[in-house]
């Protein structure tokens, strides 16, 4: 089945406003159907003729972890995206890396990137926004839906502030403690364990 955006997300993907869409659809520039409520909803396939996509692109899923020591985590987010893949019958490549979210140097999300601006990928599937990257998901977004390119995230976890604060603290110290140290030295141990009891106890 076809996906039907929203007449937000269209204009997003578009780059042009609502109105804009709205007169395309009275004057015949571009096919909207309705919902039972009365309400315009833009086909993907209209979506793909005005941005000039015609060839078929492919639908890419993405898994990451940070270290070896969690590749059962990276196994079962590939898992959860075939099968969400699956129940959709969309036929996927999977690309993995096993690095931090804060490297920017990840060989397959280079990759993935490269795909992206040569307008290979319509969607990419992740388990996790931070899988894909661990800061600045927004721009990221906002950067491939300019190629015509829509994330779709199976689990958005909702935190608060806090929560993210606090997460985002310890990747950094992570991070660098793993730069300086290596990531299984004891000095990084000690020093990650630390932050975690150190920002973590009330």
């Amino acid at each position: 089945m076809e996906r039907l955006y929203t007449m937000k997300e269209a204009s997003r993907l578009l780059g042009v406003s609502v109105r804009t869409i709205q007169r395309w659809d009275k004057e015949g520039k571009i096919r909207c159907v309705r919902t039972i409520g009365g309400k315009r909803r833009v086909p993907e396939s209209e979506i793909k003729r005005i941005l000039g996509i015609h060839e078929e692109r492919r639908i890419v899923g993405y898994a990451r972890v940070s270290s070896h020591t969690q590749k059962n985590d990276l196994e079962r987010q590939v898992e959860l995206i075939r099968k969400y893949a699956k129940e959709r019958n969309w036929e996927i490549e999977i690309l993995k890396d096993i690095g931090s979210g804060l490297k920017e140097d990840r060989r397959n999300f280079q990759k993935l990137l490269r795909m992206v601006i040569n307008k290979e990928v319509s969607k990419v599937i992740v388990a996790y926004p931070d899988r894909l990257t661990r800061f600045g998901f927004k721009i990221l977004e906002e950067f491939l839906k300019s190629y015509g390119t829509e994330i779709v995230v199976i689990n958005r976890e909702e935190k608060t502030p806090q929560e993210e604060l606090v997460e985002d603290l310890i990747t950094i110290i992570s991070h660098f403690a793993g730069k300086l140290y290596g990531m299984r030295s004891h000095k990084y141990r000690k020093v990650v364990n630390g932050a975690k009891k150190l920002i973590q106890d009330p």
